[in-house]
C-alpha cells in the first residue's frame, strides 16, 4: 500500500511545482504603470525650447519696463524747474536805473514838459523882454544844461555800479545752466541769460539817453545864447537906448 501512494503523491508535487512556477514568474514580471520611468528625448527638448523662449520673453519684459523707467525719469528731468532766479536782482538793477532817470533835473524825460520848458527858455529873444529876464533866462539854461550833465553822469555811475552784480549774476545763471539736468533747467536758464542781456542793454539805452539829453542841452543852450548875444548887440547899438555911461561898482564898495 504504501509503495502504490508514493507515486501518485510524486506526481501530485510535480504538477502543483509546474502550475506554480508560471504564476510565480508571472507575479514576478507585472509592476504597476506608475512606477515606470519613460524618457522622450523629443519631448525633453521642446520643453526647453519652450522655457527658453518664456524666458527670453521675461527678459524682454524686464528690459522693456526698465526702458519705460528710465524715460519716464528723462521726462520727470526734462519737466523739472529750475532751482534758480535771478529775476529778483535784474529787475532791481533795471530800476535803480530808471530811478537815476526818474531823477532827471529841470527837465525830466517826459514830452510835454521838454515842450513846455524850451517854449519858455529856448524860443526866440522877443524884442519887449527885459533885460533883467534875459539874464534870468540865460542863467535858467545854463542851469539845465549843468543839471543835464551831472544827471548824465549819475546814470553812468549807476550801470558801472550794476557791472559787478551782473557779473554775479551771469557766473550764477552760467552754472545753472551747465548743472541742468533736463531741457527745461536748460531752457529757463537760457531766459534769465537773455532777461540779463536785456537789463544790460537798458542799462545801455539809459547811458545812450542821459548823454544825448545833456548833448542837446548844451547845443540848446549854446543856441539860446547865440540868439540871445545878437539881441543884446542889437540893443547896445541902437541909438538912444544902447550903452550909457555910468558908475561902476566893484567888489561891493
Amino acid at each position: 500500500m504504501r509503495n502504490r501512494h508514493r507515486p501518485s503523491l510524486r506526481s501530485a508535487l510535480v504538477a502543483v511545482t509546474m502550475f506554480a512556477a508560471p504564476i510565480a514568474a508571472t507575479s514576478i514580471m507585472i509592476t504597476p504603470a506608475h512606477a515606470l520611468i519613460v524618457f522622450d528625448p523629443s519631448n525633453y527638448a521642446q520643453n526647453v525650447l519652450t522655457a527658453a523662449r518664456s524666458l527670453e520673453q521675461i527678459t524682454h519684459q524686464i528690459t522693456s519696463l526698465q526702458n519705460e523707467a528710465q524715460m519716464l525719469i528723462n521726462q520727470a528731468r526734462n519737466l523739472a524747474n529750475l532751482p534758480f532766479s535771478a529775476l529778483q536782482q535784474i529787475q532791481q538793477s533795471v530800476q535803480k536805473t530808471q530811478q537815476l532817470l526818474q531823477q532827471a533835473q529841470n527837465i525830466a524825460f517826459d514830452v510835454q514838459k521838454i515842450d513846455q520848458v524850451f517854449q519858455q527858455s529856448y524860443k526866440n529873444i522877443s524884442l519887449s523882454t527885459s533885460d533883467q529876464q534875459l539874464v534870468t533866462d540865460a542863467r535858467s539854461r545854463w542851469q539845465n544844461t549843468v543839471g543835464g550833465l551831472q544827471d548824465a553822469m549819475r546814470v553812468q555811475a549807476g550801470v558801472v555800479g550794476n557791472i559787478e552784480t551782473n557779473r554775479a549774476q551771469m557766473s550764477a545763471i552760467v552754472g545753472q545752466s551747465q548743472g541742468a539736468t533736463g531741457a527745461l533747467q536748460a531752457t529757463q536758464a537760457g531766459n534769465q541769460l537773455l532777461a540779463l542781456q536785456a537789463q544790460q542793454l537798458a542799462d545801455l539805452t539809459a547811458v545812450v539817453a542821459a548823454n544825448g539829453r545833456a548833448t542837446a542841452l548844451t547845443e540848446a543852450e549854446r543856441t539860446a545864447a547865440a540868439e540871445q548875444g545878437r539881441e543884446q548887440r542889437r540893443r547896445f547899438l541902437t541909438p538912444g537906448s544902447g550903452y550909457q555911461p555910468g558908475d561902476a561898482k566893484m567888489f561891493n564898495r
